[in-house]
């Protein structure tokens, strides 16, 4: 049973528009990323950028984007087509902040059509009548807008701007590059003249050539009865030669009208009257991408390496085209999309690097605000799983800090990547070694109660010691201040109003004045001492030994003994706390029966209590916090337990203190409570342990954050360090600006070795060279370079232990080559290079084997070098002749189906995806005396599958994905009796991500025996998205596939498309979207339980049809464990 989840979410950008959205009054610009929609609008402390205002999941990839303006709704609404033939419009919900369904359209799919080979395209007309959408090769899809006529056919003033049902209307022209609705005159009369569009086609033979088409609308006169009726009949050709290169077609507004042809070598303008096309050629060959309108004179234009240009059209008097100018703007992103905002700031869309918003300058632009973007994700490899020690085991929440490094984007947009998720903990600088363990630290102020603090008080085991911080950022450490004990460890110290201080230690509680005299002092009676302390303000709350509560009040800067209560002989204070957001009330946890109580201050009576646990003798309270986490929600208590969980509960009221119990894992040691306040009045809660957590709220609910940091533990150095007040995703990034193919990592050498493309245009020539580059783990720095071969293209690299020559291993980086190059029959197609780092940190190669087909993939086997070439995998020896002359030896080779894309190896067995036949298993036999060296497959899947990347994932367990966006999860049957099963892959599990994958990385964890899902891959795709592949426990399977089933009928997606539809099977052959997933949970729809309300949670366990012992509570923590996992 598999279980898939984000890690970070898609954050190519490939369509966006600019529209009045939230309000009537905004500009909000909307970027479509793979399956998400994101809503920003101007931020109020840097108008010239955007804030994220919402997002939203999708159950499709977003192919359309389109504003309409009804009569009826006072902002624009939204149009959107997916990949999966939904289309539908969105507005905005004030109330609900959430966007709404307005309408949707099942599917207009042409069943027996080829779809676009260009990409979708849509389009409203000039006079806002019609819609049209172009989805399939020779059908365009006209969907009228209600607008106001006259007599019978005139619509209601609610329809007004209203899409109607969509009518497929059939055209010749199949291979479309672009289309545009062009504008017309209006003749005399108030008739609007038929709309036209302009097609720009690529004929059988490979010319180009524009036609103009006339829409035709007829309107029923009974729609219930008879549909409208669109065609395309009557057309006239674009009279002269189109460019080859043409790619786009820009309409002209009034009083220019005509349209622009964009083509590669020239730009071109076609007149209104003839349709004749006039010829401007460019200086500079390039290839155009994407396009805008700035104004009705001036359009943006993007190129395929990274430059903005900017189209002025010339006009005559009479406002006539007369002619037009291209200049250059400058470098940016490569564009996918372009979008005007205002005041010459254009949002510049990028899939192969970060997006921008820039400024149109009189000699060029200014970037004024970057949105990272970490796809194309090529390859990736995993550092580290927040332990920073390939060595040290880790166990299941580790994946949540893994750092993986990744090399992104495409030509001048490449560059390494290293993501985190997690909450940020960075390191300002090291304070120094204590000497002993830090047992606590407290901030004083130097100035004020209210001043800033610039005073750390530092508590060690059996002293304290004092830092003092200057406004230079210099650290002084004191031998006294203001009159604190530092021959003691202090348990607690704080500044009261009028600037004097309180310390508390294991004997005393004392107040001095800003002088440093001491004003007031309490000591323990007897040979007693203060095991657990908790001030609020002038109380202080005291546990001696456990056995004795004292409350201690400041009056008139006296300590008076408000209240005490001796203990039973059963009962036994572990911990303690009290705080503003409980007047007149403390929290104690106990030794025995794992209970907590709420106590009144007046008299440390009992008002309530509870037990945090039944029966584990382990569940003690060690603990307490209260915090103000949840906006409009009452005060939540954190209970650290002995075990690792942490319980929280809502304190509601004295009568109803101890509601809404939850519980949660977060290690295996008792974790430690800091409140951390929000300036928006809201406070955090780090809790320490071994893997330590931020907790705080976030849409609506509490959320467990994992904090970068490898040990935040006590210990004997003390670091100062800045912590994030929410979760993110960590992005450090080393720009190349080349592509970054392939990565390795060697921990043992501290680097990566990268295999890069570079692509440059000169004179209209576009140059391609290819290098491998060591990169250094710690600064991202490059540290050496090799170029390879003309022609020859980097298309593999792994990080491997091979012979030096002496009889040990060394560290070595094997590199796969192929060659431009096909026309030399006897020439070599590729090339296997093996490099060897030398101690000045230097590529030195060692092994140059020529090959007769390009190197597609490489791996280990056995000590020997797998490398699966264009139509075979061969096996190589590695060996030397002379100590100082190594030399490849073919061992074995086995001949694939078509071409193989990835292979991956598990003991002496090697799974090879197919570019068209899926994946199959090849087992390597050594030789055994006359028996040679042989590799035979053992079993195979036998469908078509256009595969992209394979991993082992358990025993007999294979991951695969396919072009097509879906995952696969493949199990080899070799308990099986019959040898028929055994040599065939059976499907286990399988969805449709929906986006392609391009690298699966397996990992190994050692998950705890309470674990519901047990890590085992990461995913990376082409459209920036990272995914945690994992495996369900057998005890949570079908709680969780229950759980999905049921969650997908609450949770609705915009458009109202199925979850079924969405992640169901889908490729050319076949298509489960009826069905839905298969032995596969999403993750992402899990959590969304959530986001639902309590009394919808309840609802959604109701229906489970299983009875789950803790009801909602239970399916809470289930699912905040899992949160935490990734």
């Amino acid at each position: 049973m598999a279980y898939l989840a984000p890690i970070h979410r898609p954050s190519s950008v490939r369509h966006a528009i600019s529209l009045s959205f939230l309000a009537s009054d905004n500009d909000d610009l909307i970027v479509a990323k793979a399956n998400r929609l994101e809503i920003y609008s101007s931020n109020p402390q840097a108008p010239d950028q955007l804030i994220l205002r919402h997002s939203k999941t999708l159950y499709g990839k977003v192919t359309l984007l389109h504003k309409l303006r009804p009569a009826s709704s006072r902002a624009d609404h939204l149009f959107v087509g997916t990949d999966r033939y939904h289309y539908f419009t969105l507005s905005w919900d004030a109330e609900a902040k959430d966007l709404k369904t307005e309408k949707s359209y099942v599917d207009v799919a042409e069943k027996a059509a080829r779809d676009s080979q260009t990409g979708d395209r849509v389009h409203i007309d000039p006079s806002n009548r019609f819609m049209t959408l172009e989805c399939y090769e020779g059908v365009v899809n006209v969907m009228p807008i209600a607008h106001a006529g006259k007599g019978k056919r005139r619509a209601a003033d609610n329809e007004i701007g209203e899409l109607g049902d969509p009518i497929p209307v059939r055209i010749p022209e199949l291979f479309v590059r672009s289309t545009c609705f062009i504008h017309k005159r209006q003749a005399g009369g108030t008739k609007l003249p038929n709309p036209e569009m302009a097609i720009l086609e690529e004929d059988p033979q490979g010319k180009l050539r524009i036609r103009v088409r006339e829409l035709e609308f007829t309107q029923s006169l009974r729609p219930a009865e008879e549909p409208h009726t669109a065609e395309f009949e009557k057309s006239r050709s674009v009279q002269g030669q189109v460019e080859l290169g043409a790619t786009h077609l820009i309409p002209l507004p009034p009083p220019i009208y005509g349209f622009m042809v964009v083509g590669e070598t020239s730009i071109s303008y076609v007149e209104e009257w003839d349709y004749k096309i006039s010829q401007v050629p460019l200086e500079e060959a390039t290839v155009f991408v994407s396009w805008c309108a700035v104004d009705d004179q001036r359009y943006a234009l993007a190129d395929d390496y990274g430059k903005l240009y900017l189209l002025y059209i010339k006009q005559k008097n009479e406002g006539e085209y007369a002619g037009h100018r291209i200049d250059v703007l400058g470098e940016t992103s490569r564009a996918s999309t372009l979008v005007y905002l205002d005041s010459g700031r254009i949002f510049v869309g990028s899939n192969q690097g970060d997006s921008q918003i820039i400024q149109i300058q009189p000699q060029g632009l200014e970037v004024l605000q970057t949105f990272s973007n970490i796809g194309p994700i090529l390859d990736f490899t995993v550092m580290d799983m927040g332990n920073r020690s390939a060595n040290e085991l880790v166990n299941e929440f580790s994946s949540g800090q893994a750092r993986i490094v990744t090399g992104s984007g495409a030509f001048k947009d490449g560059s390494l990547r290293s993501v985190r998720s997690g909450v940020g903990l960075q390191d300002l600088g090291m304070i120094g070694e204590m000497g002993a363990s830090v047992t606590a630290t407290f901030a004083l102020s130097s100035t004020s109660s209210q001043g800033a603090s610039d005073v750390l008080v530092v508590s060690l085991v059996d002293r304290t010691r004092i830092f003092k911080f200057e406004s230079d950022g210099e650290v002084e450490e004191l031998e006294c201040y203001s009159g604190l004990m530092l021959d003691e460890a202090t348990l607690y110290a704080g500044m009261q109003l009028d600037g004097g201080t309180v310390q508390v230690t294991s004997r005393r509680v004392r107040l001095t004045s800003p002088a440093g005299e001491v004003a007031s002092a309490w000591q323990c009676p007897g040979s007693t001492t203060v095991t657990a302390v908790a001030v609020d303000g002038s109380s202080v709350l005291l546990s001696l030994q456990g056995a004795v509560l004292v409350l201690l009040q400041l009056v008139e800067s006296e300590w008076n003994v408000q209240a005490e209560r001796t203990l039973e002989a059963n009962e036994q204070v572990s911990c303690v706390t009290l705080g503003p957001l409980l007047p007149n009330m403390c929290v104690v946890g106990f030794w025995q029966d794992s209970r907590v109580a709420l106590l009144n201050l007046s008299d440390l009576s009992a008002v309530g209590a509870t037990r945090v646990s039944e029966d584990d003798a382990l569940a003690v309270p060690r603990s307490l916090c209260m915090a103000n986490i949840m906006s409009g929600a009452p005060p939540t208590l954190f209970v650290g337990l002995a075990d690792g969980n942490v319980i929280t509960y809502l304190l509601e009221s004295p009568a109803n203190p101890f509601t809404a119990r939850k519980s949660i894992v977060l290690g295996t040691q008792q974790a430690g409570f800091t409140i951390l306040p929000r300036d928006d009045g809201l406070q955090n809660v780090l809790a320490i342990c071994e893997h330590p957590s931020l907790i705080y709220s976030s849409e609506g609910r509490m959320v467990y954050s994992a904090v970068t940091a490898a040990d935040a533990t006590s210990t004997g150095a003390l670091s100062l360090a800045t912590i994030d007040s929410e979760r993110t995703t960590h992005v450090e990034t080393l720009p190349v600006h080349e592509t970054v193919r392939r990565i390795a990592y060697s921990p043992a050498l501290k680097a990566f070795g990268l295999g890069t493309i570079k692509r440059t245009l000169s004179a209209g020539v576009e140059e391609v060279e290819s290098h491998f580059k060591l990169v250094d783990e710690v600064v991202f720095q490059e540290l050496h370079s090799f170029a390879l071969k003309q022609d020859e293209l980097i298309e593999c690299c792994m990080r491997c232990e091979l012979d030096d020559g002496t009889g040990e291993v060394a560290e070595r980086f094997v590199v796969g080559t192929a060659f431009l190059d096909e026309e030399a029959a006897n020439a070599a197609r590729g090339r296997i290079l093996v490099f060897e780092v030398t101690e000045s940190r230097q590529l030195k190669l060692v092994l140059e084997q020529s090959l007769k087909g390009a190197c597609r993939c490489l791996a280990m086997c056995q000590g020997n070098i797998v490398a699966a070439l264009i139509k075979t995998v061969v096996v190589y020896a590695f060996e030397y002749q002379t100590p100082s002359s190594p030399f490849l030896t073919k061992k074995a080779s086995y001949r694939t189906a078509t071409a193989p894309i990835d292979i991956a190896v598990t003991g002496n067995t090697i799974a090879v995806t197919d570019l068209m036949k899926s994946v199959s298993i090849v087992e390597y036999t050594p030789n055994r005396g006359p028996v040679p060296h042989s590799l035979s497959e053992i079993a195979r899947h036998y469908e078509t599958l256009w595969g992209t990347a394979v991993a082992n994932v358990g025993k007999n367990t294979y991951l695969a994905s396919d072009a097509e966006g879906n995952l696969v999860v493949l199990e080899q049957n070799v308990a099986s009796f019959s040898e028929e099963e055994k040599r065939r892959l059976r499907v286990t599990s399988e969805m449709n991500l929906g986006e392609m994958v391009n690298r699966i990385r397996p990992i190994a964890v050692v998950p705890s025996a309470s674990a519901a899902v047990i890590p085992r891959a990461f995913l990376a795709t082409v459209e920036g998205s990272m995914y945690l592949y994992a495996t369900i426990a057998p005890s949570k399977q079908d709680l969780l596939m229950r759980l999905q089933s049921e969650l997908a009928k609450v949770v609705k997606s915009p458009g109202h498309v199925k979850f079924s539809l969405w992640r169901g099977f889908k490729s050319q052959v076949r298509d489960m979207g009826d069905e839905g997933p298969m032995r596969f949970v999403d993750g992402e729809l899990i959590e969304a339980f959530l986001d639902l309300k309590n009394e919808e949670q309840e609802i959604v366990v109701a229906g489970l049809g299983i009875e789950v012992p803790g009801g909602a509570e239970e399916v809470r923590g289930l699912v905040e464990g899992l949160r935490r996992v990734h």
